[in-house]
């Protein structure tokens, strides 16, 4: 079966509300909320299909788009590649052109609607900013504490709270102190053992590689309404990450680092190799900063991930 290749987009408006149009009850997948878009035509760029059908559908002219997200999805009777940009400005005011129903809607209440099943990845890549601070180790928690605040204030809405040591006391301690920080502010993404999930209902959680390995073929620990991530540095455990549902993952290193010298670099082409194959999103992890953004999305990854790139410097100031 021909696989279907649709352009589709993220359109967010001053205040980052995302744009929402329901499918008319007649359609493939009729009466669901959908991002708006359609087909690309026979030797037509993503970019023109996505002016052309964002034109027709919405009446607007669009002037700053980016690559977000590629996704394919296999229904019982179609195959489709969803090929989806972030357009952050355009000309004109939307309107439903075509008479369906549209909706702006705030990235957190995006859960609240119904999507086609192809949607969900696209859901979560609306949702998550393009850049995920990890916080160092060997500091002490008072530091660590004044740098995740600092952090927050700079802007950083996706935050892992580290555990060199996963069972340790202290990291449940830390970890209550960081809920509490984030609250309102940022999504935090803990690590340790999955005994822990009730003690922290607010917190997403990002599996090891080993627990990936572990717990992949029981599948989802708990539902989709709490964020879920994992580790991956191969085709094999994005594959296992893929098997258990997880919202988003990290994929490393792609450049050499100085935390991890003896890890083989995966380079940029790979990683766009392996992205290419998973259909969820995917921070770049190892030797890269916010620098690298551009390059990232242009490789198909939501953004990068990074510790120093993101960590506040000089906190005793």
């Amino acid at each position: 079966m021909k696989r279907i290749h649709v352009a589709a987009a993220v359109i967010r408006d001053a205040a980052g509300r995302v744009l929402l149009a329901r499918r008319a009850n007649d359609k493939h997948q009729g009466g669901l909320w959908e991002f708006p878009g359609g087909k690309v035509e026979d030797e037509e760029t993503v970019q023109a299909a996505l002016r052309r059908e964002l034109a027709e559908e919405l009446g607007i002219r669009v002037t700053a788009a980016r690559p977000l997200i590629q996704v394919r999805h296999d229904y019982s009777d179609k195959h489709v590649l969803l090929d989806v940009w972030e357009v952050s400005a355009f000309d004109g005011e939307a309107h439903g052109a075509e008479g369906q129903p549209l909706a702006w809607v705030g990235p957190r209440q995006l859960g609240d609607y119904d999507f086609p099943a192809a949607n969900r990845p696209i859901v979560a890549a609306a949702r998550l900013p393009s850049q995920y601070l990890i916080t160092p180790d060997n500091l002490e928690p008072k530091e660590l504490l004044e740098g995740l605040r600092r952090a927050l204030a700079s802007g950083i809405k996706l935050v892992q709270l580290r555990a060199p040591n996963m069972y340790s006391p202290d990291y449940r301690d830390l970890a209550v102190d960081a809920v509490g920080l984030c609250a309102g502010k940022a999504q935090l993404m803990l690590k340790g053992p999955l005994e822990w999930l009730g003690d922290f209902p607010a917190a997403g959680w990002h599996l090891t590689a080993e627990q990936l390995r572990k717990y992949a073929p029981h599948g989802r620990p708990f539902p989709v309404d709490r964020w879920l991530s994992a580790s991956c540095h191969s085709a094999e455990e994005l594959e296992l990450a893929a098997r258990m549902g997880v919202d988003f993952v990290t994929l490393s290193p792609v450049q050499a680092t100085e935390t991890h010298p003896e890890a083989t670099p995966l380079g940029w082409d790979a990683a766009r190799e392996l992205i290419a194959n998973f259909s969820q999103p995917v921070f770049l992890l190892g030797g890269v900063g916010a620098a690298d953004s551009e390059r990232a999305w242009q490789t198909g990854a939501q953004g990068v991930a990074g510790i120093r790139a993101f960590w506040p410097d000089n906190l005793s100031a």
